[in-house]
């Protein structure tokens, strides 16, 4: 059944999201900050920024109004850089539908309150709103390009989970209900954290051994600290967790991975990121995670030695020479 289906964020993942929601039938408002973007894909028919060599449906209709791209929603995807979503959803929340489902698509972890998304979407739209989040595997290009993805929907409503999962359904998107609303999300933050730690190890040229024990070490990491967040274990070996992990930290799409390549190549972050149009969520988030690792008492080894390299402060070959020369001990250890 077609829906009028809101996609709030014109960046690479919005705008898939939004090419995905049309090919399988749905109306769809697209809406941009950015009002010369938003005109250049009305004109076009491409968002030839961040999503260059796909042709956008005419069921998607590009806006820089708020107002207009809500108030017909029945689903709204919210899909802004974490740090521009608390602010996009106060505008928002006054219009939205009550029967609208609100679902944060954005992996990243807020670096003042260290909220989730959806915590953050909670405040902002009040108690009463139904939400969801979705993650998983699931590269921008390759999703509009209608290539075959399974991700996650996570909800603490199963009615709201469902009607996400039946609305999104199509032959190249597989969903996935789960009720862990945490790990869902904390898997799709803390794996951008060790993606750039991966492209250390790929700018270092240190070979597929050192990768195989950093995406491995990686999710011990991310379950360790998702865990002591209220997560269950079971998600992070999942989709979210690790599927998401392995892809973030080997595809060649892999934004966060990017940047640990330059930075293992030598190159300052400022310098990285002033060549990147498109945002790395792992920059903001390893502080985050590192604040979180402080609150529970929880190591955090690897994003600790990224921060080091992120910040300048630690070469990325030092970096990896203190991972390998700490204390040893058994691998079944969680603490």
């Amino acid at each position: 059944m077609s829906e009028r289906v809101a996609v709030l964020g014109a960046g690479s993942w919005g705008t898939a999201l939004a090419v995905h929601c049309a090919r399988i039938g749905h109306t769809v408002e697209l809406w941009g900050r950015d009002a010369a973007l938003i005109e250049d894909i009305r004109r076009t028919r491409a968002n030839s920024a961040y999503l260059p060599g796909i042709t956008l449906d005419v069921l998607i209709v590009p806006t820089a109004s708020l107002e207009a791209a809500l108030a017909r929603a029945t689903l709204v995807l919210a899909a802004v850089p974490s740090h521009g979503m608390r602010h996009v959803l106060r505008a928002a929340a006054p219009l939205l539908r009550d029967d609208a489902v609100l679902v944060s698509a954005t992996k990243g972890l807020e670096t003042e309150s260290l909220a989730r998304m959806s915590q953050v979407a909670a405040e902002e739209t009040g108690p009463d709103r139904a939400i969801a989040v979705l993650s998983g595997p699931s590269f921008a290009l390759e999703v509009a390009r209608g290539l075959p993805t399974a991700v996650v929907v996570a909800s603490a409503s199963a009615a709201a989970g469902t009607r996400v999962q039946d609305t999104l359904k199509g032959p190249a998107l597989r969903l996935y209900g789960s009720e862990d609303v945490t790990g869902v999300e904390f898997g799709g933050a803390l794996k951008n954290v060790i993606a750039i730690a991966a492209g250390v190890v790929e700018g270092l040229g240190i070979g597929h051994n050192a990768m195989a024990a950093l995406i491995t070490r990686g999710l011990v990491e991310m379950s360790r600290l998702a865990c002591a967040e209220g997560s269950q274990r079971e998600t992070l070996a999942g989709l979210s967790g690790l599927g998401d992990l392995v892809l973030t930290c080997t595809g060649d799409l892999s934004r966060n991975r990017y940047v640990g390549i330059e930075l293992g190549r030598g190159r300052a972050l400022p310098e990285i990121l002033s060549d990147m149009r498109m945002v790395a969520e792992g920059v903001r988030t390893t502080a985050a995670a590192l604040a979180l690792g402080a609150r529970h008492g929880v190591e955090l080894p690897l994003a600790a030695q990224m921060s080091a390299v992120i910040e300048g402060r630690t070469p990325a070959r030092h970096a990896v020479e203190a991972l390998m020369l700490r204390p040893q001990r058994n691998e079944a250890e969680r603490a």
